[in-house]
């Protein structure tokens, strides 16, 4: 970290280049278009199924407000969705210093987009796991890897990044962003990476515990071991 830059860290950031990538798509539309509402040059980055419901039932307009991830990283999504957003276009906009000049040179050398904003919330992986007789494997597919990355990698840099991984938080952040001229404070982000870091730690204890939970010789015959 930049530790010589600290004292030049901005109060308030405007938000203009947001990554959005949920499973809980409660309020999405809402928030999504109060945005664009609040910025209309705004740009909003989403992934397969986040994308088609912003489309579908947002009202968000392709190429204008709405990208596709895919298209930006020019990768297509892995079959089965399994990675989308582990690309380094990505994470050097979401983790680059506004004040490093090498981080600058990065992102122009790669024309990377500085990213805002990361709303992302994880495959429901404690709800499968409440599910009767649910099967290991099924649970192990839905371990989310993408989105724990991307939450933690924009809750570090709330420097500058607001870190969103809850749909109950929209209505705070968008009334926030329409009082202040569309920005969001330094007080507001690292509130946002607190609890975006308490999310990802509960999460992968619950994933931790269920582990712990399978009966050996049940895991085995599941798959078929001897």
């Amino acid at each position: 970290m930049s530790l010589n830059i600290v004292s030049e860290i901005d109060n308030n950031i405007k938000i203009k280049n947001v990554i959005i990538s949920v499973s809980d798509k409660r309020n999405l539309d809402y928030f999504a278009q109060k945005l664009i509402k609040n910025n209309p040059d705004i740009k909003i980055y989403s992934t397969g199924g986040t994308y088609k419901y912003l489309t579908d039932i947002g009202g968000i307009k392709e190429g204008e407000n709405l990208i596709s991830i895919s298209n930006y990283t020019r990768q297509p999504e892995m079959q089965g969705g399994l990675v989308k957003t582990l690309d380094f276009r990505i994470y050097i906009g979401i983790l680059s210093e506004k004040y490093n000049i090498e981080h600058k040179k990065d992102i122009e050398r790669t024309s990377s987009v500085e990213f805002d904003m990361v709303v992302v919330n994880l495959y429901p992986f404690d709800n499968v796991i409440k599910k009767d007789e649910v099967t290991p494997e099924e649970a192990r597919s839905n371990i989310d890897i993408g989105g724990p990355c991307m939450l933690r990698a924009s809750a570090k840099n709330f420097h500058r990044v607001a870190s969103v991984c809850d749909p109950s938080e929209y209505e705070a952040i968008i009334k926030e962003m329409e009082e202040n001229s569309g920005q969001l404070s330094l007080e507001t982000r690292f509130k946002l990476s607190c609890s975006a870091f308490d999310h990802t730690a509960s999460y992968d204890t619950t994933i931790a515990k269920y582990l712990a939970s399978i009966n050996a010789a049940n895991f085995k015959k599941y798959y078929n071991i001897n």
